[in-house]
């Protein structure tokens, strides 16, 4: 009888030894990539670590709290030489500009609240870094990401992570299918943040009580309207504050300093009811406030829509599913009816706050933890 020489499966999903698995892992500088990279190290595997350089070429911005830095590079680079692996740092200064930071400034100015993140991992990170991996001969890329990626019976499924307070799916919600047959995304399982610490530690990395970044990466003061003016020059113009019911109660110095959903910071006391921003109007430089009713939505414009469902997204005239239209809110019950194979309009079972336009909105199973992609809201014009 013949012997099962069927070699096993590696915990990447490729059935050959660790050693014989090429793994580019996507290095920030932080320490959940690093703790990614130096477990993949310790498990044999062969590890390529490579860093990108997104912004502030030559001169490196140690600040806390924001990442793809100089002294992030620096880490990174650090963490590579510890644990024997190779590492390069690529300049994708241009790419980063063109494909995410310009968009930002123009959405930004066109009224709405962009979400860069995305964009980056959408654009940059699984799109020509993955194509850079795949060009080291790569058999798969690994980032830091806490969200999971398991196989279904219809090929790899994006899930979230198992510790709900980490859980970033709704920044990779555009990964396509193509994409996430090549990612894997190592600490999606684990239970806490705590857990990814204690690996660091346990691997002597040196990033193993770093903090973690809080801001987006060329924002790193968390002043959206001073990048948006140095980018942008003049693009700062006054206008009026006016009420809903058209009364003019104030002048702004520039509709980038607002955003949908903002009470503070208004400069409008000595009124009776406390007033909301509800509206940007770019076109006649005005800020529309008013109570905080007008700013429920039930009905939401999407487009740009990656659907990772089993059956194509045009196949039914409903879905019911929940979706996030913020990233720090919980999903909600919907229904998604599709328009096009990526437009649709999303109907909320309640209403919800504060829905702007440039935000993204995720679909998420109703019950379970996978993720059916998502799409861009807009103000459907």
């Amino acid at each position: 009888m013949a012997l099962d020489t069927e070699t096993p499966l590696n915990s990447l999903g490729f059935a050959k030894s660790p050693s014989e698995t090429r793994v580019v892992v996507a290095m920030s500088g932080g320490v959940d990539s690093s703790v990614v990279a130096a477990y993949l190290a310790d498990q044999g595997y062969d590890v390529v670590g490579v860093t990108l350089q997104l912004y502030d070429h030559g001169a490196a911005l140690a600040k806390k709290g924001a990442c793809c830095a100089g002294i992030d590079i620096h880490d990174a680079r650090r963490v590579a030489e510890e644990r024997g692996f190779p590492h390069y740092v690529l300049d994708y200064e241009n790419i980063f500009k063109d494909a995410v930071i310009d968009e930002f400034a123009d959405s930004y100015l066109a009224g709405a609240t962009p979400v860069p993140c995305i964009r980056c991992n959408e654009r940059v990170k699984f799109k020509d870094l993955l194509e850079t991996a795949k060009d080291l001969e790569a058999d798969c890329m690994a980032t830091g990401h806490y969200i999971q990626r398991m196989m279904g019976p219809n090929g790899p499924e994006l899930h979230s992570a198992e510790d709900a307070n980490r859980d970033q799916s709704y920044f990779l919600f555009s990964t396509t299918p193509e994409q996430l047959s090549f990612l894997r995304f190592p600490l999606g399982h684990l239970p806490s943040k705590d857990a990814t610490r204690e690996m660091a530690a346990q691997y002597g990395l040196a990033v193993a009580d770093k903090p973690d970044s809080q801001d987006i990466c060329f924002v790193p003061n968390g002043n959206y309207a001073s990048v948006i003016e140095k980018l942008r020059p003049g693009a700062a113009e006054p206008g009026e504050i006016v009420h809903d019911d058209g009364r003019v109660l104030a002048q702004h110095d520039g509709v980038i300093h607002y955003t949908i959903g903002q009470r503070r910071g208004l400069g409008i006391g000595g009124l009776s009811e406390p007033l909301y921003v509800v509206r940007l109007d770019v076109d006649k430089k005005q800020v529309v406030v008013g109570p905080k009713e007008l700013l429920a939505t039930r009905t939401i414009p999407v487009r740009e829509i990656n659907w990772l469902g089993d059956a194509p997204f045009t196949s039914q005239k409903e879905w019911h599913v929940s979706v996030k239209v913020r990233s720090t809110r919980p999903p909600r019950e919907a229904i998604i009816r599709p328009l096009t194979d990526n437009t649709a309009e999303v109907e909320l079972l309640t209403s919800e706050e504060g829905v702007s336009p440039g935000q993204a909105c995720v679909f998420y199973a109703s019950e379970g933890s996978r993720i059916f992609g998502g799409g861009w809201i807009w103000r459907g014009y």
